[in-house]
C-alpha cells in the first residue's frame, strides 16, 4: 500500500513553518492517543498514531525533510539506506513511541532523549482479599520490590564528588550521524550507548546505574465493593525516573479468594443450603448466614431441591455505585444416610401410606413417568 504524503498527514503546506509543523503534530498525537481511544475505535488509532509520529520524525528535521522534498519516501526509506533504522517503527517498538509522545508532549516518559527526564516504568502488584474485606473494604500492607535512586549519587550513576561529563562522541545528542550518499542515518550512539554522558567514575553503592533495588511497604486502601480484575493506582509509587524524571505508578490488581460458603456474581451472592426432607415435606425454618449476620429462611411445605429464595440487600454494594445485591438461597433437599433397621422399616411403611395417593404426592416423578411412557410409544418400544 502506497504511503500517505506526510504534509498531508499532519493537514499542513509544504512551506509550513517548524512551529506549525510541531503544533500540528501535538495536536494530532493527542486526538490519536491510544489511551485516548477505547473499545474499536483502538486500533485505528494507533495506525493514524504511529502514521503521525512517522511524518514528524522526518518533517521535523531540516535533512530529512529536504531528503522528503526531493525524493519523496524513497529519500527516507530505512530500507533504502543499508538497514538502519529511519523514520518508519521498523526499529522502534511501539512502546517506544509511548515514550516520544509522553515525552515531547506531556513533559516527561520513557524515550525522552539523552539528557533528558524519562518517566520510569509502571509496576503491578496483585493483592488477594478475603470476600468480606472486598465487600467492606480494607486497608493492606504490601510489599514490592522496586528500582529506587540511588541515595548515595542523588540517582546520577556518579561517585559522589564527581558528575557525568558530556560524550565527546555524540556531544550530548546520544546519538550519531552517519552520510550514506544522500541519506543521513542516525543511530545511537556506541560509547555513552544514548545516555549523552559518560560516567568515569562509578558510584560505589549503585554501580553506575543511578538505581538500586529496595523493598517498600506501602499502605493501599482497599474501596468496598471491589471485584477481581479491579485495579487501584498509587501514583508515584512505581519505578524512579530516569534523569530526575517522575517516577511510574503502580497498579494493584485485585484478586478475590474463593469461599467456602458463598459464591459472588457482581452484585450478588449465592449459596447452597441442605434442609433435611422432613423440613421439605413439612415446612419450616431454619438460619442462615450472610457476610455480616444471620437471618432466619421460611421454608414451604413442599419444597423441592433447586429452589430459589431470594433475600433482598443481602448481597453486596458494587463500588461503582449502584443499588445494593441479593442474597440467593438454593434450597439443596438431603437424603438420609446410614438409617438403622428400626428408620428403614418405618420409611417402607412410610412408603405403603403414599402409594394410595398417586400424583397427589408425587406430581413430578409421575408427569416425568407419563412423559417416558408416551415417548416410547411413539417410538414403538
Amino acid at each position: 500500500m502506497a504511503k500517505r504524503d506526510y504534509y498531508e498527514i499532519l493537514g499542513i503546506t509544504r512551506n509550513a513553518s517548524e512551529v506549525e509543523i510541531k503544533k500540528s503534530y501535538r495536536r494530532l498525537a493527542m486526538k490519536y492517543h491510544p489511551d485516548r481511544n477505547t473499545g474499536d475505535r483502538r486500533a485505528e488509532a494507533e495506525e493514524k498514531f504511529k502514521e503521525v509520529k512517522e511524518a514528524y520524525e522526518v518533517l521535523s528535521d531540516n535533512r530529512k525533510r529536504a531528503a522528503y522534498d526531493q525524493f519523496g519516501h524513497a529519500g527516507v526509506d530505512s530500507s533504502m539506506g543499508g538497514g538502519a533504522a529511519g523514520p518508519g517503527f521498523s526499529g522502534s517498538s511501539f512502546s517506544d513511541i509511548f515514550g516520544d509522545v509522553f515525552g515531547d508532549i506531556f513533559g516527561g516518559g520513557r524515550g525522552g532523549g539523552a539528557g533528558r527526564p524519562a518517566r520510569g516504568a509502571d509496576l503491578r502488584y496483585t493483592l488477594e482479599v478475603t470476600l468480606e474485606e472486598a465487600a467492606f473494604g480494607t486497608t493492606a500492607k504490601i510489599q514490592i520490590p522496586t528500582l529506587v535512586n540511588c541515595t548515595r549519587c542523588g540517582g546520577s550513576g556518579a561517585k559522589p564528588g564527581t558528575h557525568p561529563r558530556t560524550c565527546p562522541t555524540c556531544n550530548g545528542v546520544g546519538q550519531v550521524a552517519m552520510q550514506r550518499g544522500f541519506f543521513a542515518i542516525q543511530q545511537t550512539c556506541p560509547q555513552c550507548h544514548g545516555r549523552g554522558t559518560i560516567i568515569e567514575e562509578p558510584c560505589p553503592a549503585c554501580h553506575g546505574q543511578g538505581k538500586v533495588q529496595q523493598e517498600k511497604t506501602l499502605s493501599v486502601k482497599v474501596p468496598a465493593g471491589v471485584d477481581t480484575g479491579d485495579r487501584i493506582r498509587l501514583s508515584g509509587e512505581g519505578e524512579a525516573g530516569e534523569m530526575g524524571g517522575p517516577s511510574g505508578d503502580l497498579y494493584v490488581q485485585i484478586q478475590v479468594k474463593p469461599h467456602e460458603i458463598f459464591t459472588r456474581e457482581e452484585a450478588n451472592l449465592f449459596c447452597d443450603v441442605p434442609i433435611p426432607f422432613t423440613t421439605a415435606s413439612l415446612g419450616g425454618e431454619l438460619e442462615v448466614p450472610t457476610l455480616d449476620a444471620k437471618v432466619t429462611l421460611k421454608i414451604p411445605a413442599g419444597t423441592q431441591t433447586g429452589k430459589m429464595f431470594r433475600l433482598r440487600g443481602k448481597g453486596i454494594k458494587p463500588v461503582r455505585g449502584g443499588s445494593q445485591g441479593d442474597l440467593i438461597c438454593r434450597v439443596v433437599v438431603e437424603t438420609p444416610v446410614n438409617l438403622t433397621e428400626e428408620q428403614k422399616e418405618l420409611l417402607r411403611r412410610f412408603e405403603e401410606t403414599l402409594e394410595g395417593g398417586g400424583k397427589r404426592h408425587s406430581p413430578n416423578s409421575h408427569s416425568w413417568l407419563d412423559g417416558v411412557k408416551s415417548f416410547l410409544d411413539k417410538m414403538g418400544i
